[in-house]
């Protein structure tokens, strides 16, 4: 049996979200006005004392061995989860490109160039006059139209002295995080998605057996009340009636087979493959539910929910957004150098003579163009605020589910274990309605009503295991199960 104290947790879970909005206020992100709509999460459930088990795998929730066959193959084939995998990866590229502009580049530089200077102008006078100078040999004689010829390699590197590009690697991995997190959350869907499917065509299996039965019974019944009307014991009224009830049940009879139908694509479709016939075990309705799971399960359960991870990792990643949208106000140090083969004629590139090399460094400062950064810094603050109101969402809406399955849970138990004397008990009535028509004592119409009421109830109670299980289902995902 898994059992946690939820007040424990709740405490730690309180005091994470102190800490988060000191962060956020504390930092120069969003204002501390902005955040009065921040609420405790409540101490505990509303009838519980404790919550379920924290991480619950799927193998050990569902030990039903055709329906882990299915999870593994959309597991494999489901196309949600192939793009997933590549969300990831754009991410993690965004990740190496962010922690690439915090080193040197270096390009490696092949360029030609020409320029033709007029006499008056200062190249043109200066190379005139340069000409005429005895210094000058013919291989050092300029001409005119100039030529610029570069090969080598040039660098440039922004120093990170405000710690700018630091907190844009910073956002960049965890993004790449919540990526992965939001990954999880859907596998969690996912399996919970063939698990609900699944479990539908086992209930649709099991009605359909249960219309095949009463169908038999009321074949039987017409039978009996045609061979009663031939002997002058019934009348046709009667006869109508049973055939009217027995052409109803065969209706709901083809009604099901066509939900079997819609259910089985819908589960292919899952799997990402053409439709085909889906192997199942009926048996499985009369597994019980695992009781510990009525008594309660331990854990942390929303603060290790992955699509409330993912939006903790959203809100922390924008904060260091507006962090370095505020930093790109400042001067920028940026340091450029070259080093080749430079020359004003083509044949003398590569001489030793046209080897060349410079560095600068240089500050450089947003004038014109700061309004558009005040806006940038302006955009990373309402991201971020909403950032932070879509994880309380989460928050809110993680709690809300839990509680309401753990209730679920409960009370769809108890129902359907009422429903069950429910059914015991109109089969019973139904039995002595049968020998009493017999006999005389009891109209065609009590049969036919005792009939249809064994009919519904059964039916009632096969949906009522389907609710049971689907509360199960629904609380392995609102735990975040793996």
């Amino acid at each position: 049996m898994y059992k946690i104290n939820f007040k424990t947790w709740n405490k730690s879970c309180m005091a994470g979200s102190l800490m988060l909005l000191l962060l956020l206020t504390g930092c120069g992100g969003m204002k501390e006005s902005a955040l009065t709509g921040h609420q405790a999460i409540p101490e505990a459930f509303e009838g519980q004392t404790d919550t379920t088990q924290n991480g619950l795998s799927w193998k050990e929730l569902f030990s039903d061995q055709r329906l882990q066959e299915l999870i593994d193959t959309a597991m494999l084939h489901n196309y949600e989860m192939k793009t997933g995998l590549q969300r990831i990866n754009v991410a993690e590229a965004n990740l190496r490109l962010a922690r690439s502009r915090q080193l040197p580049s270096v390009q490696a530089d092949l360029s030609a160039g020409l320029d033709k200077f007029g006499k008056y102008t200062i190249d043109g006078v200066g190379n005139y006059d340069t000409n005429f100078s005895p210094n000058i040999d013919s291989k050092r004689n300029i001409p005119n139209p100039t030529g610029n010829f570069f090969a080598g390699f040039r660098s440039s590197w922004e120093l990170d002295i405000w710690g700018k590009l630091n907190k844009r690697k910073q956002a960049a991995f965890l993004r790449y995080l919540a990526s992965k997190e939001g990954q999880r959350w859907y596998q969690t869907q996912l399996v919970s998605q063939v698990a609900l499917l699944y479990f539908e065509l086992l209930t649709l299996d099991k009605e359909a057996h249960i219309l095949q039965q009463n169908i038999r019974l009321q074949e039987k019944g017409v039978e009996i009340i045609e061979a009663q009307l031939a002997g002058g014991r019934a009348t046709a009224l009667a006869v109508s009636q049973f055939r009217a009830q027995l052409m109803g049940t065969k209706g709901r009879a083809y009604e099901i087979r066509q939900s079997q139908k819609e259910t089985e694509n819908e589960l292919n479709t899952l799997m990402g493959r053409y439709p085909v016939k889906i192997a199942r075990d009926t048996n499985t309705l009369n597994v019980a539910i695992p009781q510990r799971l009525h008594m309660g399960l331990p854990s942390t359960v929303l603060l290790s929910r992955p699509d409330i991870r993912e939006a903790e990792l959203e809100l922390k990643a924008a904060k260091a957004d507006i962090y370095a949208a505020r930093k790109a106000m400042l001067p920028a140090l940026t340091l450029t150098a070259y080093s080749g083969y430079n020359a004003f004629k083509l044949p003398l590139l590569f001489s030793p003579g046209s080897l060349a090399s410079g560095f600068l460094g240089g500050l450089t400062a947003p004038v014109l163009n700061r309004a558009a950064i005040k806006t940038e810094f302006s955009q990373a603050n309402s991201a971020q605020l909403n950032a932070y109101y879509n994880y309380q969402q989460k928050l809110l809406q993680g709690y809300q589910e839990v509680s309401t399955q753990l209730s679920a849970m409960d009370n769809y138990h108890q129902a359907m274990l009422l429903k069950e004397r429910q059914v015991k008990e109109l089969k019973e009535a139904l039995s002595t309605a049968n020998d009493l028509y017999l006999a005389g004592y009891a109209s065609y119409l009590e049969v036919i009503v005792a009939q249809g009421s064994v009919l519904d109830a059964e039916v009632e109670f096969v949906r009522m295991k389907k609710a049971s299980g689907t509360a199960l289902i629904s609380l392995f995902r609102s735990i975040g199960g793996v």
